[in-house]
C-alpha cells in the first residue's frame, strides 16, 4: 500500500520540484522543449518497441520456441518509453536507463528469475493441494479419516 502512496503522491510532487528547479536554472522555454522532446522520444520508443517485439515474437513462435525473453524485453522497452512520455526529468532518467541494453538485460534476468521462482512456488502449492484433495476426498472430515461418506438417496414422507 505504501508503494502506491509513494508512486501516486510523492513521485509527482518530486517531479514537479525537479521541473521547477530545472526551469529556474535553464529557463522555462528550454525546460518545456526538453519535456516535449522526452515525450516525442517516448512515443517513438513505445511504437518501435511494440512493432519490434511483435515481429520477434512471431518469428520465435514460427520456429516453435517460447518467446518469453523477447516479450519481457519488449515490455521493458514499452515501459521505458512510457516513462519518457511522462512529463518530468526523473521519469526521463529512469526511462533512459530502461532503454539501455545492459540495464534491460539485467532487468529481464531478474524478472525471469522472479517469475520462475513464483511459478515453482505456485506449482508446489497446486501439487500439495491436489494431493491433499485426492487423498482425503473419500472422508467426511479430513481431521478424522475414519468418518466415511455414505452416498444415497432419501425421500421425505410427511404424515
Amino acid at each position: 500500500m505504501r508503494v502506491f502512496f509513494l508512486l501516486f503522491l510523492v513521485f509527482p510532487l518530486l517531479e514537479l520540484f525537479v521541473l521547477i528547479r530545472v526551469g529556474s536554472s535553464i529557463g522555462a522555454l528550454s525546460t518545456l522543449m526538453l519535456v516535449l522532446a522526452g515525450g516525442v522520444i517516448g512515443l517513438l520508443c513505445m511504437r518501435l518497441a511494440g512493432l519490434t517485439t511483435a515481429l520477434k515474437v512471431r518469428e520465435r513462435m514460427a520456429q516453435g520456441e517460447v518467446p518469453s525473453t523477447d516479450m519481457l524485453n519488449g515490455l521493458l522497452m514499452v515501459v521505458a518509453g512510457g516513462l519518457l512520455f511522462l512529463p518530468g526529468f526523473i521519469s526521463d532518467v529512469v526511462g533512459l536507463l530502461g532503454l539501455l541494453p545492459i540495464t534491460r538485460r539485467v532487468l529481464v534476468k531478474r524478472i525471469a528469475l522472479h517469475m520462475t521462482h513464483s511459478a515453482a512456488q505456485s506449482q508446489q502449492f497446486y501439487a500439495h493441494s491436489r494431493t491433499y484433495t485426492q487423498q482425503d476426498s473419500h472422508t467426511a472430515n479430513p481431521q478424522n479419516p475414519q468418518a466415511q461418506i455414505i452416498e444415497g438417496e432419501f425421500e421425505r414422507k410427511d404424515p
